[in-house]
């Protein structure tokens, strides 16, 4: 039933913005590889100059990624041929005189991607935002104003004529929609807060379509088309949340940051249903399939709760730090490390660990699914593992 029903609901070829079709981290796709090392099931491995921590968006064939060269003074797009591996596209997006500080985990090219039709938008947080042709010809550029603490973080994300975004500085805090076509604000709503670098998620209700954006100390519900506030709900001392929250069973859930991380599933209204606060990711996304909520804190900590309830199925240590987040596709989940080994587990109210693989480098990039194959980057890779 749950095949069926991602099948009916997502494109099985293309991933084309942070976390997948819906966002949630969830692909129609089959077939995918159980096994993988440096020398199996690797298709290609093309070497991506710069550093970045982007995960790749693919459409029609092709992967982007963002990285950053010359100490993050330039700030490039990269498109990658799925079929080859061979870089097709090497876009210089920005020139920068003097780039901000950044954290050490950080790169100046951590926001994903987000593709449609024949436009790449690539955002490199208050250092610029920009549309491309698929061919790399600019469409338009934009910078947006607020201080970046530690550097980007969060992705753009479409809806309708809009790209929407959550700017959250140490200054000034707030989500901003700008036409898809020009890049000028159509909305702008202000937010008092702390800084965060979270996703923000377009969910469709029955009441019609919500855009939830995780900030520091409020999540805020917002009409996407024209920014109207509709709901928000409050959880203290949170600051620097990163995770995307995910949407199922017309409950929002979501982190709440550093010091100490709570899971929140809430009620759309502001409402909360349950919380849990045992090992809460401070990075990593949450993923729900079927009835069940999966994640991985920082320190390797995988847990599983039902997701009505809260109640907790079970907890495991999967070993090494996590910042990527979880994939499912074909009847599996997918958690890769920052070195490198991807746990792939069954999912259910039961432990099942189907296998553990290995790669070189270092990986907080988030995965992706397309075209049967699972593509992974690394510090100085993408793979296509298949």
């Amino acid at each position: 039933m749950l095949a069926a029903t991602l099948a009916a609901t997502l494109g099985a070829a293309d991933w084309p913005q942070f976390r997948g079709p819906t966002g949630q981290g969830l692909s129609a796709e089959t077939g995918l590889a159980l096994t993988w090392s440096e020398k199996q099931n690797v298709r290609w491995k093309t070497r991506i100059h710069g550093r970045g921590w982007s995960s790749p968006s693919i459409l029609a064939g092709r992967i982007w990624l963002t990285t950053a060269t010359d100490s993050g003074r330039s700030l490039r797009a990269i498109a990658v041929d799925a079929e080859s591996g061979k870089i097709t596209r090497d876009i210089e997006a920005f020139r920068l005189p003097d780039p901000v500080s950044i954290h050490e985990k950080n790169s100046h090219a951590s926001p994903t991607a987000v593709l449609e039709d024949d436009r790449v938008y690539v955002h490199y947080g208050s250092q610029g935002t920009a549309c491309l042709t698929a061919s790399g010809e600019p469409v338009w550029k934009t910078r947006l104003d607020y201080a970046q603490g530690h550097g980007s973080g969060g992705s753009p994300v479409l809806y309708r004529d809009l790209l929407l975004l959550a700017c959250d500085g140490t200054d000034v805090q707030y989500v901003v929609g700008l036409e898809k076509t020009t890049g000028k604000v159509r909305w702008r709503r202000d937010r008092a807060g702390l800084m965060a670098f979270s996703t923000p998620l377009v969910v469709e209700t029955g009441d019609g379509h919500q855009l939830i954006s995780t900030g520091g100390r409020r999540t805020i519900s917002y009409e996407p088309g024209a920014g109207r506030e509709l709901w928000s709900v409050s959880y203290g001392d949170g600051f620097s949340n990163v995770p995307r929250p995910v949407f199922a069973h017309n409950l929002v859930y979501l982190c709440t940051g550093f010091y100490q991380p709570e899971l929140l599933a809430v009620r759309l209204g502001g409402s909360v249903a349950w919380r849990n606060g045992r090992s809460v990711p401070l990075t990593s996304s949450p993923i729900v399939v079927g009835n069940e909520i999966y994640m991985v804190s920082d320190n390797g900590i995988a847990s599983c709760l039902d997701a009505r309830s809260g109640r907790e199925h079970w907890r495991q240590r999967l070993g090494g730090s996590f910042s990527a987040s979880p994939v499912y596709a074909g009847g599996r989940l997918y958690f890769t490390s920052e070195d490198g080994e991807t746990t792939v587990l069954e999912p259910g109210p039961l432990f099942r660990r189907l296998a553990v693989n290995s790669l070189d480098g270092r990986f907080l990039a988030s995965p992706a699914v397309s075209g049967g194959a699972l593509y992974l980057r690394s510090d100085q890779h993408l793979y296509r593992i298949e």
